[in-house]
């Protein structure tokens, strides 16, 4: 575990809090809308199933690149004025995708996307933590998670009010980070915290002193692309209708947003290690028993209940982070957490197709149950030998 280098505020920053909460959840409805409409305006454009893929790599990729660039980046800049460049840089990307019809010109835009998108979420993050004492952190980390949740759920239902050729969406998100990062800048002279900076190998030594905390971001992140981007294609494939399909990523997405402060005000009140556990294994036998169920409406309300408890584990990592570390080890943190989402949901991207194509539809939601458990089941034994998280 790593030791903190200073205590926790013993009063919140309540204006840093609500530029961080406000802001993402902005921020969120403008990626909740872009992720699907780049895919759907590509595939319009007969653009082959493959550059579509490459292209969304891409945004791993460029995640990947800030992430292991933060240490550089807010020696050059202090974090919260990182917050707005990465906000800025995400308008300036988001513009070229309004103006340009050109593949490539999509392609070094959807990798400045990722690159400022894993800046503002990291650097967002650390300073949330930073600002909140840690009495208040898990309702604070809880609301924070609602609030990106509802922006990520709500950026689809934009879609159909401007369409997906004009460039309109675009160009609207575009004005609307910038408006964000405008707000952030006329706010900052009233907050009194700010994210600090990531001392050179930070990121590393997250890695080696926190495995724990990377192994449960990680699994959420195999556990959310799983649930909201292969689950509908297994219902299909099991007999459901597209409609039913398309319902089932609702159902998850807004119940999960609504649960999460619930679930800080139980990290505020409860040991916080057992919520974890709690959590994963509500998620992993969540999975385990949908092939069994056969009622559409069972089927919905487990998937109510996987949902907010899969994205519950990145609140309690959230909160987790916040209670051990401090200063440049907790940025460091944040931006490790960006970096280990991305890994996850790559994982679980490939392997659910895998055993989706490979064994049967329903090997994804068993085996994907199976994983949870097991990884739940190591973190019990892990802390009751007393080992570090």
């Amino acid at each position: 575990m790593g030791v903190a280098v200073e205590e926790s505020v013993a009063e919140p920053d309540w204006m840093a809090i609500a530029i961080v909460v406000l802001g993402v959840t902005s921020f969120a409805v403008a990626q909740g809308l872009t992720y699907p409409l780049i895919s759907l305006v590509l595939e319009n454009r007969s653009v082959p199933a493959g550059m579509i893929g490459l292209n969304a790599a891409g945004l791993a990729v460029g995640l990947a690149a800030g992430t292991l660039m933060i240490s550089r980046l807010t020696a050059l800049l202090r974090g919260d004025h990182l917050i707005v460049a990465g906000l800025l840089g995400s308008a300036a990307s988001l513009a070229c995708f309004a103006i340009s019809d050109h593949l490539l010109v999509w392609f070094v835009a959807r990798f400045a996307l990722g690159f400022c998108v894993g800046i503002v979420f990291a650097m967002s993050e650390a300073w949330l933590n930073t600002a909140c004492p840690d009495r208040l952190r898990g309702r604070v980390s809880g609301i924070y998670a609602a609030g990106m949740g509802i922006g990520f759920a709500s950026g689809p239902l934009v879609i159909p009010f401007f369409g997906a050729e004009n460039g309109f969406a675009f160009a609207f998100m575009a004005v609307n980070d910038a408006l964000i990062a405008f707000v952030t800048v006329l706010l900052l002279r009233k907050t009194r915290t700010w994210p600090e900076r990531v001392p050179p190998g930070a990121i590393l030594r997250f890695i080696t002193v926190a495995p724990v905390l990377v192994v449960i971001v990680t699994l959420f992140g195999f556990a959310d692309i799983v649930a909201i981007s292969t689950m509908p294609v297994y219902f299909v494939r099991t007999g459901h209708s597209e409609a039913f399909a398309a319902l089932s990523v609702s159902i998850m997405s807004f119940p999960t947003a609504l649960a999460q402060p619930f679930i800080g005000i139980l990290l505020d009140k409860w040991p916080r290690k057992l919520v974890v556990i709690l959590c994963g294994a509500v998620a992993g036998l969540t999975f385990l028993s949908i092939p069994a169920l056969a009622s559409g409406t069972a089927i919905l309300l487990a998937l109510a209940c996987l949902g907010a408890a899969a994205f519950a584990l990145y609140t309690c990592a959230l909160t987790l982070l916040g209670e051990q570390y401090r200063g440049g080890m907790l940025a460091a943190g944040s931006a490790v957490f960006s970096l280990a989402y991305a890994i996850g949901s790559a994982s679980g991207s490939i392997s659910s197709g895998f055993l989706m194509q490979r064994i049967a539809p329903a090997a994804v939601p068993v085996g994907t149950g199976l994983l949870i458990v097991l990884v739940v089941a190591g973190l019990v034994l892990g802390w009751r030998s007393a080992r570090p998280v």
